[in-house]
């Protein structure tokens, strides 16, 4: 539900979140917010629209989207895509998931751009200039480096910022948001927003919670590429999102990585 500011209407989101449950709902609405955007890693666009259908109220919009990872483990390249009709898998090429996002009409963000070997690069951002919307020009595992790198690019290129907590823990929730001018009450609205270049600000915390909260992003960030990576790599078998699984009807196989 958006709010007004004096006499304009805003509405406050936190356009990237891994987690969802009770404690992130509650965090969100002491936190001000309006919606979050919700793209849990290795999980189908069905899924993730039944939980966010679950999770949304009249005090908190919960949006389902899909951050793919394009390429292979070592050279990830993540791509969150709002407003999705049917499912993309991960480990496709970039250009086949920008072809995908774009048939689809979907709304295009970067996170984290040239952020370790999960992202984005300047090259890929010049060559996508068209199809992305918006790139995200703050995010929590960054250090002060990272997100002038990335404000740098979204002002060299001309394209419009975002930020998020891009919450993996749910004590993260709340470091960070973008505020839109307008009302947006769900899915379709923020896509609209997104592609027509919205009045927006972005807003952060930067004292010592947000330090605190980067310290365990990263730590966990760590985990998610250690041991949990071997296992998923090694022992899980294939994922609900690999291209070869059933639910993409062989569309994706002569483009698979893996």
């Amino acid at each position: 539900m958006s709010e007004s500011e004096g006499t304009a209407v805003k509405t406050r989101i936190d356009c990237h979140v891994k987690v969802l449950d009770d404690r992130v709902v509650e965090r969100a609405i002491d936190a001000g917010l309006d919606a979050i955007v919700y793209a849990p890693h290795f999980t189908r666009i069905p899924e993730i629209r039944r939980e966010a259908a679950d999770y949304s109220s009249e005090s908190l919009t919960v949006i389902p989207a899909r951050e793919v990872f394009a390429g292979s483990w070592r050279n990830r390249k993540h791509v969150l895509a709002i407003g999705l009709d049917e499912p993309v898998p991960d480990f496709i090429p970039l250009e086949t998931a920008m072809a995908e996002f774009e048939r689809q009409d979907a709304a295009v963000l970067v996170p984290h751009p040239e952020f370790a070997t999960v992202s984005v690069d300047e090259t890929d951002l010049r060559r996508y200039r068209d199809v992305v919307d918006a790139v995200e020009i703050f995010n929590p595992k960054h250090l002060p480096s990272h997100n002038r790198r990335a404000r740098d690019l979204a002002d060299a290129l001309e394209v419009a910022p975002f930020t998020s907590s891009y919450a993996h823990l749910p004590r993260t929730i709340g470091v960070a948001h973008t505020v839109f001018d307008g009302g947006i009450e769900g899915e379709d609205d923020l896509v609209d927003a997104l592609q027509a270049n919205a009045a927006r600000r972005v807003v952060y915390q930067n004292g010592r919670r947000r330090w605190s909260v980067t310290a365990g992003e990263l730590a966990h960030l760590c985990y998610e590429n250690t041991w949990k990576k071997a296992d998923r790599l090694f022992l899980s078998g294939t994922e609900p999102t690999h291209p070869d699984h059933i639910a993409y009807d062989g569309r994706f196989d002569d483009v698979s990585v893996y």
